[in-house]
């Protein structure tokens, strides 16, 4: 089907979300196996518990035997009690990712403890419809010390709907900042996959959710795909997508064609498509790209082809430069697990 699809299933008795665009998979999200693992923006009361030495974090207690990271400690102190929110996974053996800028996230509205202040999304442009939901929540009583932001979803969305989705935030918010006294405790869970898909990717043209809707779609042969390293490119290139304990190798092959035309055009090939790739298998933290010999001066188109690539991509990554030894190098937030822990068996 041409357009934007959504398809919400399950694999292996776990929801899971698919998004579509003109039937190729752009998203792909799956519960855990493990229901205790708290998913990204979970929010805990925590309490603080040590300091650590040379990192300018400390580790906090999340309750339940759980223990939480936070980057910023500054003005904490031992034993303080806090609201702290969930960023992202924890890799084996480490603690969880925490902050505490929590934010209470929904379709439409966030609010925003420590931030006040009303903003709208810059990526409505439209001055008449900035007024209108500006108009929407004109009224809306936050809690003190909070502030709102109207997301991107909102430019199409009804703006008594958005009134009604801010105001159901601020509730929320008003009662959990109330509860952050008290002994290390989970206050919500993070959004499961079949929520997350609601709440992020916006309105597709279509919606199913018919039970076996991924396999009679074929859309379960694009999954698999995925547990195999190489992603094949047009004109007979490919790239390798290899994660290792250190960082996520990537290396791009042009095939029998080793001209420079054909390294120039693999390699714009590879580079937009490289950001779906790593967000279908969940791959985050230091990305290392070993491109097909290029000359030099074609390595500014190349950053262009990557930062636009880059723009579309909900998940913050940064561009940090080019190595001595020619490969680009990128730094990607770890919000998801990877595929491969979180369907080890693939999808058997």
């Amino acid at each position: 089907m041409k357009g934007s699809s959504v398809l919400l299933d399950r694999i292996a008795g776990r929801r899971t979300a698919v998004r579509l665009q003109d039937g190729a998979l752009q998203d792909f999200l799956i519960d855990e196996a493990d229901d205790s693992a708290p998913g990204t923006g979970a929010i805990f009361r925590a309490k603080v518990d040590r300091p650590v030495k040379g990192q300018g974090g400390l580790f906090v207690a999340l309750g339940n035997g759980l223990k939480g990271f936070m980057r910023d400690g500054k003005g904490l102190s031992q034993g303080q009690t806090l609201l702290v929110q969930v960023t992202g996974t924890a890799e084996a053996g480490k603690a969880i990712p925490v902050t505490r800028r929590v934010l209470f996230k929904s379709k439409w509205a966030i609010v925003t403890p420590g931030a006040p202040g009303t903003n709208i999304s810059r990526a409505i442009r439209e001055e008449e419809t900035r007024l209108r939901l500006k108009a929407a929540v004109s009224d809306l009583d936050l809690p003190e010390g909070c502030g709102l932001i109207l997301r991107s979803a909102c430019a199409e969305a009804d703006p008594d709907a958005v009134a009604e989705d801010a105001e159901e935030m601020a509730g929320l918010a008003e009662a959990l900042l109330k509860d952050s006294k008290g002994a290390p405790e989970l206050l919500i869970e993070g959004p499961d996959a079949h929520h997350m898909a609601w709440r992020e990717w916006g309105d597709p043209d279509e919606l199913d959710t018919a039970e076996g809707c991924l396999a009679a779609r074929g859309v379960l042969d694009q999954i698999e795909s995925l547990f195999s390293p190489v992603v094949s490119l047009a004109g007979g290139a490919s790239m390798a997508v290899e994660p290792t304990r250190a960082l996520v190798a990537v290396d791009v092959n042009t095939g029998a064609d080793t001209s420079p035309a054909a390294g120039l055009k693999a390699n714009i090939a590879a580079l937009r498509d490289l950001p779906r790739q790593l967000r279908l298998r969940g791959l985050g933290g230091q990305i290392v790209v070993d491109i097909a010999p290029t000359p030099k001066k074609d390595r500014k188109q190349l950053e262009q082809v990557l930062r636009a690539a880059l723009k579309t991509c909900p998940v913050e990554t940064n561009f940090v430069g080019w190595t001595p030894l020619g490969h680009i190098e990128l730094q990607r937030k770890r919000e998801r697990l990877p595929l491969t822990e979180l369907l080890p068996n693939g999808l058997s």
